[in-house]
């Protein structure tokens, strides 16, 4: 009976995010609005109240809680595939024409947004220092590089959009992730530093480890990529190349986790970055690749639904009721809008210095705005971290830190999608309604 009430819930999700789209057209907004809103409503703290007494007492012990619990790996596999996705625009011809701008961009509008939240962080840091801690000031200032590449892309492909802010957008969102870790790990070293209270740097974890992690994940991904574009020699038909590439996919997250391991090192590699190495090698040494993935674009999209209504029905709404609801609306808040400025800020800054076109330089920042899965793992592993010391003030600057970030995602997750729509749409590359 279990997996009769699980698959029945699965079920009952498809069918109302389904319906939700018709919504969705008569209001103009992107579907994925849609999908994110029936997350929230038929997640465990809205639809699933009604199993629990209507109280968020013991919620982790209701069914709908336990059945969105277990259907989680569901957002790693989505993940992957819309990695795979934006890896396939990275093309050698598009990168020769756009190559060192999107490099310029993404620098700019990456740390133009950290260093947007870290100065207004910095200023609540010294109006409230023993609630606006260091160790939340740093981490979130490093998890405002990230920009969620799923949103983004749903919008592209429900419109169609075509152009150059769509060929500048994919390539800097995806490069977004890489710079996001690499700002994450230095400044939450600091932050850990800070936390631990020992003044002592360690370079390794600091510096050397990041890269390493890096450098993995392209390079496992450029190996499956290989694999996958040798194997298409003996398998010709698109169903057994759709099979490769979904096979490849699966492998890169399963590495994902294998290094997790004690005995493998530890390491935390990029599944994101290892699924894009594997598109971008498929798309470039694979001539023919475009028939496969016309093919996964279909098989793909009910993942993607799937992946936006466990997204919004993860989002833990209890941080509103409880005693620091206030402190997490007033710091999200600040995080929210200083790191829309800083994101639009420096997209310009990087689009004017690489001498893009003018509509590039306007609406590019726009499309930028939407953040969800890299800035929510981010924000777990530092509270997990945090959440391990000793120290409550740590503890409790670790929760902060997740609830800050989910209520940030529940506003970028609704208006995100709208604005990136609105961007593409004053760019004239939206080329159909």
């Amino acid at each position: 009976m279990e997996y009769v009430h699980i698959f029945g819930y699965i079920a009952l999700l498809l069918l109302v995010a389904l319906l939700s789209t018709r919504l969705m057209r008569v209001l103009k907004l992107p579907n994925v609005t849609g999908y994110i809103i029936t997350g929230i409503l038929m997640g465990p703290f809205a639809f699933g109240l009604f199993f629990n007494g209507f109280s968020f007492e013991g919620i982790e012990a209701s069914p709908v809680f336990q059945f969105v619990d277990r259907i989680k790996w569901v957002s790693t596999i989505a993940l992957g595939f819309i990695a795979f996705s934006i890896g396939t625009s990275f093309r050698i011809p598009t990168l020769k024409a756009v190559g060192k701008k999107v490099i310029t961009i993404t620098v700019f509008e990456s740390l133009f947004a950290s260093l947007a939240v870290l100065g207004a962080l910095i200023v609540a840091h010294f109006i409230s220092s023993d609630q606006v801690t260091w160790e939340i000031v740093l981490t979130l200032s490093a998890i405002a590089a990230a920009t969620a590449p799923a949103a983004t892309l749903m919008v592209i492909k429900q419109y169609n959009a075509r152009g150059p802010l769509v060929d500048t957008l994919l390539p800097v969102v995806a490069l977004d992730d890489a710079s996001a870790l690499i700002l994450f790990a230095i400044l939450f070293q600091i932050a850990s530093t800070i936390a631990s209270g020992n003044g002592q740097f360690d370079v390794y974890r600091m510096v050397f480890k990041p890269l390493i992690e890096i450098v993995l994940s392209l390079g496992i991904g450029a190996v499956f990529g290989l694999l996958i574009s040798l194997l298409n020699m003996w398998f010709k038909s698109r169903n057994n190349r759709l099979i490769l590439c979904v096979f490849a996919v699966f492998a890169a997250c399963g590495v994902y986790y294998l290094f997790k391991a004690p005995w493998m090192g530890g390491f935390e590699l990029s599944s994101l970055l290892m699924c894009m190495m594997i598109g971008a090698f498929y798309a470039n040494m694979r001539k023919d690749s475009g028939k496969t993935l016309d093919v996964m674009d279909r098989f793909t999209s009910p993942i993607y639904l799937m992946f936006f209504v466990i997204s919004g029905a993860s989002l833990d709404l209890r941080v509103f009721f409880n005693g620091s609801g206030p402190l997490v609306l007033l710091v999200g808040l600040t995080y929210i809008v200083f790191r829309v400025i800083g994101k639009w800020g420096g997209a310009f800054t990087g689009a004017s210095i690489s001498r893009c076109e003018p509509k590039i330089k306007r609406y590019l920042g726009f499309a930028l705005i939407p953040q969800a899965g890299v800035a929510i793992g981010l924000a777990t592993t530092a509270s997990t971290l945090f959440g391990a010391s000793p120290n409550e003030e740590v503890q409790r600057a670790g929760a902060l830190i997740i609830a800050i970030v989910l209520t940030s995602t529940l506003v970028y997750e609704l208006v995100g999608p709208v604005v990136s729509k609105f961007a593409l749409s004053k760019a004239g590359e939206i080329q159909m309604q």
